[in-house]
């Protein structure tokens, strides 16, 4: 049987979590206190984190477009999530359809932190699988929650919309990044009518090709299939057929 020591490390090498931490009388550590405080405040700070699109921008190699939602600021943005998913009035102008097949949508979400260290990687790593396909220039969004992408889509006038978004920050996991895929994005989708791609945040998480190729096989299949959501999952060919 392994020694505590030993066991530990060995846990400790599969995950992030916080496993055999030990005790000091009836509490923690201190150097687990301390980590826990650390880790807590790191979330904190990727949440209210202020967007940077014009570091964003530079990273990647296509034409974009700066949009807002409705929340003024991020203090609204937190307290009144409804606000997060309505596209500002004045920026609808911005968004012509063109034709195009696909949107990118990039939004802060709850964690800009993710967005400025995973966002642009993964937008190469999507791009580089998406020869042949009419993909509009790349939106990013101040202040957004995922449903922002529904009506950013419908100004496009696209088929697919994919959003990358920042995602709630949990203590060990500060910068998660997010992909949602929406068929025929418009206003009033629902949550079940997406597909999500969770934790794209290398090296703790799913890395930028093995997100690209899960993405990518569900933007196949969604076009093939005209939808996305619950129907539809990775690998399937067709939708699971309907049980009573």
């Amino acid at each position: 049987m392994a020694d505590p020591p030993a066991l530990r490390d060995r846990l400790r090498a599969l995950t992030q979590a916080r496993v055999l931490l030990g005790r000091a009388g009836q509490g923690l550590p201190t150097r687990a206190l301390l980590d826990f405080q650390l880790d807590h405040a790191r979330a904190r700070d990727a949440v209210h984190a202020a967007f940077e699109p014009a570091r964003v921008a530079a990273a990647l190699v296509r034409p974009v477009i700066e949009v807002r939602s409705q929340a003024g600021g991020r203090h609204e943005y937190l307290r009144r999530p409804d606000l997060g998913r309505l596209l500002h009035p004045d920026d609808i102008a911005s968004l012509a359809a063109t034709g195009d097949t696909l949107a990118i949508i990039i939004a802060d979400g709850l964690s800009a932190t993710a967005v400025h260290a995973h966002a642009a990687p993964l937008v190469a790593a999507l791009l580089a699988r998406l020869a042949g396909w009419r993909i509009a220039p790349i939106v990013l969004a101040h202040q957004g929650r995922v449903a922002l992408g529904d009506a950013i889509g419908a100004a496009l006038g696209v088929e697919l919309a994919v959003m990358l978004i920042g995602e709630r920050p949990g203590l060990s996991a500060p910068d998660s990044l997010g992909a949602y895929l929406t068929w025929q994005p418009r206003p009033g989708r629902q949550d079940s009518e997406r597909n999500c791609v969770s934790n794209i945040r290398p090296p703790h998480g799913l890395g930028y090709d093995a997100a690209a190729d899960t993405i990518v096989q569900l933007l196949v299949a969604a076009r093939r299939l005209r939808l996305t959501g619950v129907s539809l999952k990775p690998g399937a060919d067709a939708p699971p057929p309907l049980t009573s």
